[in-house]
């Protein structure tokens, strides 16, 4: 059954919601706005709530990950929540040895580098992926979207290649050159690998979507260091594999008509592959902020853009920002929805009221197709 319930959010509170109606193509009154890694360490209520809790610890807390998921909505009056959690945090409920390293990043036990290795994550889930390894994150997602109300809360998920690349380097790499070897050198290998990366991604986007997530995004943080070639041939199969479920479940609208779950796809670097990024089957290409927003409206028109002001700027004077963050906005009036984001997470040392001054500058303009001015 493929049919959502219908108290599912986005069955009722969220189906006309700024972020849902642009991730459908609409352009609403104004544009819906949210930052990636809205939730954590920029804010001090985070900080504070974090003591002496390790992150994955936090992740997988419900009660904790729920209210880090709030603290930003209440905070900047953004458009969306996005669960918090970290792309490893499906490895880790896996069996995976894995730790996230502070000023480093996801730390692995044991790098996958040979097929007896990827052998033995296969055997991780040999009788598939089952969807009760995620309930204390969909105990958290419930808890969420009960006090969110009309506000869309997106899950998200690691793409299948971050993901590999993660196992297969041991841990952050500047150019993933252990995991292109592998690609190439033990094709069958590699391919496997990728399958199961792709059905741990799959389950862990679907528990949240039927937990009450209005959208999912799926994060290709390193896709960008792949060719076309080597992500179309090698990546994008599995990037496709790990959406279907969540492509194929359908929510009925208060109108009666069945609708699918949006989905957005981002990646970092990824100007040369946003055509191939789209094409696994998404409704929103994420754009970062190497790639302005009409150029990548070009690379894939008549699809809806998310993004993507530099998170460099946030540290400039107001009128440097604001300038960038209208110039954005402008931009993205190339494509027929917008949703303005960061092109990459809030920076730790963000000061949180120059994120509730860009939502606030946001909220402030009114959008139509061919201007943007103050209202």
């Amino acid at each position: 059954m493929n049919l959502l319930p219908p108290d599912h959010p986005l069955a009722g509170a969220t189906s006309s919601s700024p972020l849902v109606r642009a991730y459908r193509g609409d352009r609403p009154e104004s544009t819906p706005v949210w930052f990636m890694r809205q939730a954590g360490r920029s804010l001090p209520e985070y900080r504070a709530l974090r003591t002496g809790t390790r992150m994955l610890d936090a992740c997988l807390d419900p009660e904790l990950a729920s209210e880090i998921t709030l603290q930003p909505v209440r905070r900047h009056g953004v458009d969306a929540a996005i669960f918090f959690s970290d792309i490893v945090v499906p490895l880790k409920l896996a069996g995976v040895g894995v730790d996230i390293v502070g000023g480093k990043g996801p730390v692995l036990e044991h790098p996958v580098r040979s097929a007896q290795d990827v052998a033995d994550l296969r055997a991780m889930t040999a009788d598939g992926v089952d969807p009760a390894l995620f309930e204390p994150v969909a105990q958290g997602v419930r808890a969420t979207v009960a006090e969110l109300g009309a506000i869309p809360l997106i899950g998200f998920a690691g793409a299948p290649f971050t993901l590999a690349a993660y196992l297969v380097e041991g841990g952050p790499s500047k150019d993933h050159l252990a995991a292109r070897t592998l690609m190439h050198a033990d094709p069958e290998a590699w391919r496997d690998l990728m399958a199961w990366t792709a059905d741990l991604t799959g389950a862990f986007l679907e528990a949240q979507v039927r937990a009450g997530a209005s959208a999912a995004q799926l994060f290709d943080s390193w896709a960008g260091a792949l060719c076309l070639a080597d992500y179309s041939r090698n990546v994008a199969w599995a990037s496709r594999h790990a959406l279907a479920g969540v492509r194929e479940l359908r929510v009925a609208t208060p109108d009666g008509v069945e609708l699918g779950v949006p989905t957005v796809h981002f990646g970092v670097g990824t100007a040369h592959l946003l055509e191939a990024m789209h094409a696994v089957g998404v409704d929103v290409v994420g754009v970062d902020y190497r790639t302005p927003l009409d150029q990548a409206a070009r690379a894939v028109p008549g699809v809806p853009l998310q993004g993507n002001v530099d998170p460099a700027l946030l540290a400039a004077p107001w009128p440097v920002l604001e300038a960038h963050v209208l110039d954005v906005l402008d931009r993205g009036r190339a494509a027929p929805a917008h949703v303005l984001n960061l092109g990459h997470g809030v920076p730790p040392d963000t000061d949180p009221d120059v994120l509730t001054r860009v939502v606030e500058l946001v909220h402030g303009l009114v959008t139509s197709p061919r201007k943007l001015h103050l209202g």
